[in-house]
């Protein structure tokens, strides 16, 4: 691996605050310990827990996207079985992906915000969600998976993958309690404050989801099957996505920081952006008051709260932009998943006002929205890493892994909207798919290749993290 033209900025091994911290640098103070290599934080071991359970998330996930990008390229979906095969690993791989690696990340961050407080809740927390997940991934092969590819979390009908979700959710919640009773804010116009603030709006939007799947179930509808879970995740995996943006921006800044180029604005401004940006998620209640469950009125008032509450974020978004120019010539790992992740977030905003009928133009926006807060995770890992006692990240594969994981899923997506474009149905496989045109073979093909580049794109990440770990100091 080439030596990087990027030079980390030195550790300040100053006690807080940094005489040298300048009133524009937006610094989790949480994260103090790590910089002064207080290794025995109890905080410290938390994170640390919480960043390996979300990198084994994706390398399951990434095993299960394989088959999956098999299953529905042309030429090769012929030779593998598909049907509730290629069905049960969507769900687990999805689960995997989404719920587990965004919660664990999640974690992370709450647990570097938190002090020590409760910290065997925190441990209870990791183990549950560590036991539910493993029997998450066990369970395609424990008797007929049944699988229900409902939005938001998917499930499989059986009792292991059941038992697994349930397990995995009361460590989750747990987590979300902790962070609410030990991660908040101490200030406002402190520049220690802002990243704080963005952590605990991320903590609360969560709390808020994990209250909605417990209300829409207590008060689900008389359905069965796909319209039940629909409707019992439908309210909470709504709520769920402000946590997984917000957090998303917090990396983004905190990745600038790392770079040396923070964004130029007060942190009172910073601070109430945040509390903007964050603010939709108080209709949910409300929400759930004023329409039942399963109704068409709870069902429209949260695709509206979505549509519409996110666009909030947009200032966030826009000062992020406007700091992009200052680290563009910058040779780091932390820069390519920066902007790898802007132009995926992006991308996947821009496809959601192509949606038109239901078809893979569906699954094009959510996976550049989706991987949009994946590399932005992937990014801060890198950046935490030796912060939490691991290695350093450095190295051509560190700088180039971002750009072919995104790369592979901005052609993936490519190739999903040119194929939705001409009627090609989402949530089928293999024969099921009907591809009679040229231009419907062509987009799957696209589809096709892209998730094989964003599959190397996402082994390459791993190898990174591993090699880091092995070289814990």
């Amino acid at each position: 691996m080439g030596a990087s033209a990027y030079t980390p900025k030195p550790v300040d091994k100053t006690p807080y605050p940094y005489p040298n911290m300048s009133n524009e640098t937006y610094t989790l103070s949480a994260l103090r310990p790590a910089l002064n290599h207080q290794d025995t934080s109890s905080a410290l071991r938390l994170a640390r827990a919480w960043l390996l359970l979300g990198i084994a998330a994706l390398i399951g996930a990434g095993l299960l996207a394989i088959l999956l990008v098999l299953a529905r390229t042309p030429g090769v979906n012929a030779l593998i079985p598909i049907k509730d095969f290629f069905r049960a690993a969507l769900i687990v791989h999805v689960d995997l992906s989404v719920l587990i690696w965004f919660m664990a990340f999640g974690g992370v961050l709450w647990s570097l915000a938190g002090n020590e407080r409760l910290i065997r809740l925190g441990w209870a927390g990791v183990w549950l969600a560590v036991i539910g997940t493993a029997l998450m991934v066990v369970s395609p092969f424990c008797g007929d998976p049944q699988p229900l590819l409902n939005n938001y979390i998917p499930i499989l009908q059986q009792p292991v993958f059941f038992a697994g979700l349930v397990i995995a959710m009361i460590g989750f919640a747990l987590t979300l309690l902790r962070a609410l009773l030990t991660s908040a804010p101490t200030g406002w116009g402190q520049n220690s404050d802002v990243v704080a603030i963005g952590v605990y709006a991320g903590a609360i939007a969560g709390s808020l989801a994990f209250i909605g799947f417990a209300w829409s179930w207590l008060g689900r509808p008389a359905h069965e099957g796909h319209a039940l879970y629909e409707a019992v995740f439908w309210g909470g995996g709504h709520t769920l996505q402000f946590q997984h943006a917000l957090l998303m921006v917090v990396a983004w800044i905190l990745l600038l920081d790392h770079l040396g180029k923070p964004l130029q604005t007060t942190p009172k401004v910073l601070s109430a952006l945040f509390v903007l940006a964050a603010a939709p998620v108080l209709a949910m209640p409300v929400i759930y008051l004023l329409a039942p469950v399963g109704t068409p009125g709870h069902i429209l008032a949260f695709a509206k709260l979505m549509e519409h509450g996110h666009s909030l974020m947009t200032p966030l978004i826009l000062l992020v932009l406007i700091a992009l120019p200052k680290v563009c010539k910058l040779q780091s790992p932390a820069k390519s998943a920066l902007l790898s992740s802007i132009v995926l977030f992006i991308a996947g905003g821009i496809l959601a006002y192509m949606i038109r009928g239901v078809n893979v133009v569906i699954p094009a926006h959510y996976h550049g929205s989706i991987v949009g807060v994946t590399l932005a995770f992937m990014g801060l890992a890198y950046v935490l890493l030796p912060r939490l006692g691991y290695g350093e990240v450095e190295g051509r594969m560190a700088r180039w892994q971002p750009y072919v994981y995104g790369g592979g899923q901005l052609i993936h997506i490519i190739g999903l909207a040119w194929s939705g474009g001409y009627g090609v149905q989402r949530k089928v496989a293999g024969s099921e798919q009907v591809l009679l045109t040229w231009q419907q073979k062509t987009g799957m093909g696209m589809m096709g290749l892209g998730g094989l580049i964003a599959i190397i794109g996402g082994v390459l990440f791993v190898l990174v993290c591993l090699k880091a770990i092995r070289s814990k100091h």
